[in-house]
């Protein structure tokens, strides 16, 4: 799974999102992240509808967005937004 954070230079919920995702990279195994900073993609950012930073999406590995969410989020929201997108595996 990757957790996409969609950012700018003078955001400063930003910065607060930013330790939140790497807070739950590190606590997630395999979870990868990438920061896209909008103003350096702005053809990208236009074509993935990013109206607002930060913004954080979930992509399973396929590249499928399966969450979204604009603004800071807290550690456990964005680690129940990453529970919620795994696969489920059949086991009770």
């Amino acid at each position: 799974m990757v957790v996409e954070l969609w950012t700018s230079a003078f955001c400063a919920p930003c910065r607060s999102a930013r330790r939140v995702v790497q807070r739950a990279a590190d606590l997630v195994p395999d979870l990868r992240t990438v920061e896209v900073d909008v103003a350096d993609d702005v053809e990208r950012t236009a074509a993935e509808g990013i109206a607002g930073t930060p913004t954080v999406v979930l992509r399973d590995d396929d590249g499928r967005e399966v969450f979204r969410a604009t603004g800071a989020p807290t550690l456990p929201h964005l680690l129940a937004a990453v529970a919620g997108a795994l696969p489920r595996t059949g086991v009770t």
